[in-house]
C-alpha cells in the first residue's frame, strides 16, 4: 500500500488521539499531506509535529464540530493551504454513559451533537471539495451502531444513527465518484473511557474496557485504511467487533434473552455467579 494517498489531502476530525491519531500517522506514512482537527490545541500540535517528524506536512485546525460555522471554517482553511481535499474523515466523538433513566435532555443532545450532527455537517460541508477530487468521505461509527448494552443507550443511539447516515449517504452518492466508508470498530485503544458526560478529558480516570481484547491505535488505522483505499461501504472490526455485530443484527433475540438470563440468575445469588 505504499504511496497510495501520496500528495493526497487528509483531514481527519478528533485527530489529536485515538484512531484519528493513528489514521493521521498511517496517511503521513503514505505521502499524504494531513489536516487534523479538534478542540485541544495542544494535542494537534502534538500530532503535527509527529507526522513532520515523518517526514509529511501537517496543519492543525483547531475546531469544535458541534460548530457548524467552525467546520465549515476548518474545512475553508485546509482547502485554503493546500488547495484541494480528497479525503474527509468524520472522527470526532466521545461516549455519554448513564440509564436511560439518568441520563437528562441535556446528555443526549450533547451526545448527539457531538457524534451525529457534528458528524453530518463534516461531511456536508467537505463533500463539495471531494466532488471535485473523486475524493472520499469516512465516517467513525462504532460496532455499538449494531448491538447495545445497559448504561449506553445514548451512545448506542448514537452510532446506529451514524450508521444510517452512512448508508443513505452511500446512496445520495452514487455517481458522483465519491465513495462513503463508514468504519465500525470494536474495542481500540483511545481516550473514550476518559472522557466524561460532558466531553471533558479526566486524566485520572481508568479505561474501564477490556484490556484482553483491544487492539492498538496502529493496529486499527492499518486495517482502516486499506478499507478506505478499497473505498467499502462498511468496514467492521476487530474479531470479537464482528462477532458482536453479527449477533446484534441477526441474533438479537438470543443475545438479549442470554443477558436478561445472566442477569436474574446474578439477582439470585446477590450479583455473584
Amino acid at each position: 500500500m505504499k504511496h497510495k494517498f501520496k500528495d493526497q489531502v487528509v483531514w481527519i476530525t478528533g485527530g489529536g488521539s485515538g484512531i484519528g491519531e493513528s489514521l493521521a500517522y498511517a496517511f503521513a506514512r503514505q505521502g499524504a499531506r494531513i489536516a487534523i482537527s479538534g478542540r485541544r490545541v495542544e494535542k494537534l500540535e502534538r500530532v503535527c509535529a509527529e507526522i513532520e517528524r515523518i517526514g509529511a506536512r501537517a496543519l492543525a485546525v483547531p475546531c469544535d464540530v458541534t460548530d457548524e460555522d467552525a467546520v465549515a471554517d476548518a474545512v475553508d482553511a485546509v482547502v485554503g493551504e493546500w488547495g484541494r481535499l480528497d479525503v474527509a474523515i468524520a472522527n470526532a466523538g466521545f461516549g455519554v454513559g448513564g440509564s436511560i433513566l439518568e441520563l437528562s435532555a441535556d446528555d443526549w443532545r450533547r451526545q448527539f451533537d457531538t457524534n451525529v450532527v457534528g458528524l453530518a455537517m463534516t461531511a456536508k460541508y467537505a463533500l463539495p471539495h471531494l466532488t471535485k477530487t473523486k475524493g472520499r468521505v469516512v465516517l467513525m461509527g462504532s460496532v455499538a451502531g449494531m448491538v447495545s448494552a445497559p448504561s449506553h443507550g445514548a451512545y448506542h443511539a448514537s452510532k446506529y444513527a451514524v450508521r444510517a447516515i452512512g448508508q443513505t449517504l452511500w446512496l445520495e452518492l452514487v455517481g458522483t465518484g465519491v465513495s462513503c466508508t463508514t468504519i465500525q470498530p470494536g474495542f481500540v485503544e483511545s481516550e473514550i473511557g476518559q472522557v466524561d458526560n460532558a466531553g471533558q478529558f479526566r486524566e485520572e480516570w481508568s479505561d474501564q474496557r477490556p484490556k484482553l481484547v483491544m487492539w492498538s491505535g496502529k493496529k486499527a488505522a492499518k486495517v482502516c485504511l486499506d478499507a478506505i483505499w478499497k473505498r467499502e461501504r462498511e468496514f467492521t472490526f476487530t474479531g470479537h467487533g464482528k462477532l458482536a455485530g453479527f449477533l446484534g443484527r441477526h441474533t438479537p433475540g438470543l443475545l438479549y434473552n442470554t443477558y436478561a438470563g445472566v442477569k436474574r440468575v446474578s439477582g439470585v445469588f446477590g450479583g455473584k455467579l
